[in-house]
């Protein structure tokens, strides 16, 4: 009888453990509500589609905002995970936390439930939240960084840099403090490829208005490329993000770098990006410097 129960937990235990994977797996660890500094706050499962609540995958369409609630004005980094498009869970990075910011993790409709452009119009969304609702709360909206991880970085790059997204939510792209982007693609993402019926086999490079190379531009927010080395990560990820920094720059960005994490495969470029990205937040966020002599 003991050995049918415990049987019977399996698949929910199986479920479980795979979604804890999925969440490490792209470096982002889950932080607890009862262990969370006392001038920090936990704001869970915030809907900011509403109207996409009783259709496919609309549930999706949630936050949980982190936030400290004895500094006014803070930074704001809206954060969209990883998974291919296909999978991953919304969750708040540890290594953002007790930074005096508030940090928006923000979860997606997923392929196939959806297609493109569904996703990115939700990354948008999230972020048009973000901005919209930052006052209330406390933060700056002048002061909101997005990062993403993986398909989050495609993501992430999709709404800021094709401006017609966030445009939907009278928002300017080009008024987002940063644009940080972990181990993304820029050329059309696999997923969307796949569901344009090209298949993953097909090694053939596509960029179309689906590609964040498609919309590169002299204005974008300042930008930040971090992936693992040229021969561990992912396929041609290093080339492609040293690609879209040369064409941002030859198009007059002045704002935008690449760093490489020298041995990192794409799990490890995921994790161990952290001092990159929290060295550039704390870059942008210094005022400017005064001009000689002034």
């Amino acid at each position: 009888m003991l050995h049918r129960y415990v049987k019977s937990l399996l698949p929910a235990c199986r479920t479980a453990c795979a979604a804890v994977v999925a969440l490490l797996a792209h470096g982002s660890s889950l932080i607890a509500t009862d262990i969370l500094a006392p001038n920090y706050k936990m704001e869970s499962s915030i809907v900011y589609a509403p109207e996409l609540k009783d259709t496919p995958g609309g549930e999706r369409c949630s936050l949980d905002f982190y936030h400290p609630t004895d500094v006014k004005d803070f930074p704001i980094i809206v954060y969209f995970h990883g998974g291919g498009l296909t999978g991953g869970n919304r969750s708040i990075p540890k290594e953002l936390t007790n930074m005096g910011w508030g940090v928006v993790a923000a979860s997606y409709r997923l392929s196939p439930t959806v297609q493109h452009p569904a996703y990115i119009e939700d990354a948008a969304s999230a972020i048009a939240w973000t901005i919209k609702n930052a006052k209330s709360y406390g933060g700056d909206p002048s002061k909101v960084f997005v990062l993403g991880i993986s398909a989050g970085a495609y993501l992430a790059a999709m709404a800021i840099l094709d401006k017609s997204y966030l445009a939907r939510h009278d928002i300017d792209a080009d008024k987002v403090a940063g644009l940080i982007l972990v181990s993304g693609q820029v050329i059309t993402h696999q997923t969307v490829r796949k569901e344009q019926g090209i298949e993953p086999s097909n090694f053939r490079p596509t960029i179309d208005r689906f590609a964040p190379l498609y919309h590169i531009r002299k204005d974008a927010p300042p930008t930040l490329c971090a992936t693992g080395d040229w021969e561990t990560d992912t396929l041609m990820r290093a080339e492609e993000n040293l690609y879209f920094v040369s064409m941002m720059k030859l198009v007059g960005h002045t704002d935008i770098r690449q760093t490489v994490l020298k041995g990192a495969n794409h799990t490890r470029a995921c994790k161990e990006s952290w001092p990159e990205v929290i060295k550039f937040i704390n870059e942008k966020l210094q005022p400017p410097a005064s001009p000689a002599g002034a």
